[in-house]
C-alpha cells in the first residue's frame, strides 16, 4: 500500500513545476500592477481602483503575497527573473510606507515581512547576494520594514496591551478590537526587535499574544475570530466573528492562523503557553477535518455538508503543522504533525489545483473562501492561499528552508 509520504513524494515535484510555471506567467502578465485578493471565475483581475488609487495599485492587505511567492520561487530555482520581480515589489512597498499609503491596519506584518524582510534575509549577507546593488536594495528593504514595524507599534492600545486590528485608532466601532490573524503580524515586530535591540517590540509581542491566548482560545480549543477589549480600562469584553458562521463557531482559517501564529510566537518569545496554544489549535483543527483533509470554511460543517471548502485554511495549517513539528521537541508528536501536514498537502495537490481539476486558472490553488457570510471570494483562488500552498511545497522539498516570518 502506498503511504501518504510516498504519495506526496511522487506528487510534489510536478506540483512545484506547475506552480512555478503559473507564477512566472502571472508575474509577466501583471508587471508592476497587483492582482485582486481573489480570482473571479478562477482568473485574477487587476486590483480595482478606489477613490485614491488607480487599478492595480499597491493597496490592501494581500499585495505582499506575490512578493513572497517570487522570493520562494527564486530560492527554488535561482532564476533571476524572480529576483527582479521581488526587488520591484520591495521598491513599491518602500514607497508605500514612506508615503503613509493605506497603512491603517495590523496587516503591516503580512505586508512587510514578505515584501521587505524576505529580501533582507536573502540578500543582505555576503552569501546569496548577487551584487553590491542587491545588498543596497536589501538595506533599503530593511529600512522600509523597520518603518512599518514602528507604524505597527503605534497600534498598540494601552492598557489592554493589544494591537488594534482594523481602521483608525479613534474609530469607536474598531477601538479595542483585534483578530486571530494578528498572530501572523507579530513576527515583523520580533524581527524589528532583533534588528534594533529595542525591547519595546518584544514586550508588545509578549503582551499581545498572551491576551490572545487567554481570551481568543476557548476552553474547547477552538478560536474566536475577533475579540474586543475596553481601550481605556483594558477589560476583556466579548468575542465575535466577521467571517465565521456564528460568533460561537470556529472559522477554519482563523484556527489555522492559530496553529501557525502561536507556534511562531512561541519560538520568538520562548513562552511555553504559546506552544501549548498552538498544539491545542492543531488538535481541534485536525479533529474537525472531513475525510479528504480539506476543511470546510467553518469547522462547524462536517462531511456531507454542501458548504464550500477553504483550501487556503488547509495550506496555512500545513505550514503551521510543519513549524509545530520542529518546535515540540518530542519525536512522536513531531511525527504526528508531519504526517498530518503531508496528508493535507497531498489532498490539496490532488483535489484543489488547476491541473488536478483540468481548470484554466492563474491561481495556484482553487476552492478557497475569503468571506462566506458576505459572499466574497467563495470557491475561488486567493493570493494568501497561493502563497501558503507554495510555502508548504517549499517546506516539503527543502526541509531546511529558513522561513521569512
Amino acid at each position: 500500500m502506498t503511504t501518504t509520504a510516498e504519495g506526496l513524494a511522487t506528487a510534489v515535484g510536478p506540483a512545484v513545476e506547475k506552480a512555478l510555471a503559473t507564477l512566472l506567467s502571472s508575474a509577466r502578465a501583471f508587471g508592476d500592477s497587483y492582482p485582486d485578493d481573489t480570482t473571479r471565475d478562477n482568473r485574477y483581475a487587476l486590483r480595482p481602483a478606489d477613490a485614491t488609487h488607480a487599478a492595480g495599485a499597491n493597496r490592501g492587505w494581500t499585495t505582499s503575497f506575490p512578493a513572497g511567492m517570487h522570493w520562494l520561487a527564486w530560492e527554488l530555482t535561482g532564476q533571476d527573473e524572480f529576483r527582479v520581480h521581488g526587488l520591484r515589489h520591495a521598491r513599491s512597498f518602500d514607497r508605500r510606507v514612506r508615503a503613509g499609503d493605506d497603512l491603517e491596519t495590523h496587516d503591516l506584518g503580512f505586508l512587510y515581512t514578505l515584501s521587505c524582510v524576505a529580501p533582507w534575509r536573502l540578500l543582505a549577507g555576503t552569501e546569496g547576494a548577487a551584487s553590491d546593488e542587491d545588498r543596497a536594495a536589501a538595506a533599503a528593504a530593511r529600512d522600509a520594514a523597520l518603518l512599518a514595524a514602528d507604524h505597527l507599534m503605534g497600534r498598540l492600545l494601552e492598557p489592554a496591551g493589544i494591537v488594534q486590528a482594523w481602521g483608525d485608532l479613534t474609530d469607536p466601532a474598531q477601538r479595542g478590537r483585534t483578530i486571530i490573524d494578528s498572530l501572523m503580524n507579530m513576527p515583523l515586530l520580533s524581527w524589528a526587535g532583533e534588528q534594533t535591540g529595542d525591547p519595546r517590540y518584544a514586550d508588545a509581542v509578549r503582551r499581545h499574544t498572551a491576551q490572545l491566548r487567554e481570551h481568543m482560545l476557548r476552553p474547547d480549543d477552538s478560536t474566536v475570530h475577533t475579540f474586543y477589549w475596553d481601550p481605556v480600562t483594558g477589560e476583556p469584553l466579548r468575542g465575535a466573528t466577521e467571517q465565521g458562521a456564528f460568533d460561537d463557531s470556529c472559522w477554519a482559517r482563523g484556527q489555522a492562523w492559530g496553529i501557525y501564529g502561536f507556534a511562531l510566537n512561541h519560538l520568538a518569545t520562548g513562552d511555553p503557553e504559546l506552544l501549548d496554544a498552538a498544539e491545542r489549535c492543531a488538535a481541534y483543527f485536525l479533529d474537525h477535518l472531513p475525510a479528504d483533509q480539506v476543511p470546510y470554511w467553518d469547522l462547524v460543517h462536517t462531511d456531507g455538508s454542501a458548504e464550500p471548502r477553504d483550501s487556503s485554511a488547509a495550506a496555512i495549517a500545513v505550514c503551521g503543522l510543519r513549524e509545530l513539528a520542529g518546535a515540540v521537541g518530542d519525536a512522536d508528536r513531531a511525527a504526528r504533525y508531519t504526517a498530518a501536514a503531508d496528508a493535507m498537502l497531498l489532498s490539496l495537490v490532488e483535489h484543489c489545483t488547476p491541473g488536478a481539476e483540468g481548470v484554466d486558472s492563474d491561481a495556484l490553488l482553487l476552492h478557497a473562501v475569503y468571506d462566506a457570510p458576505k459572499g466574497n471570494g467563495v470557491d475561488e483562488g486567493c493570493l494568501w492561499g497561493d502563497y501558503f500552498y507554495l510555502e508548504a511545497l517549499v517546506r516539503t522539498v527543502r526541509p531546511d528552508w529558513a522561513r521569512y516570518w
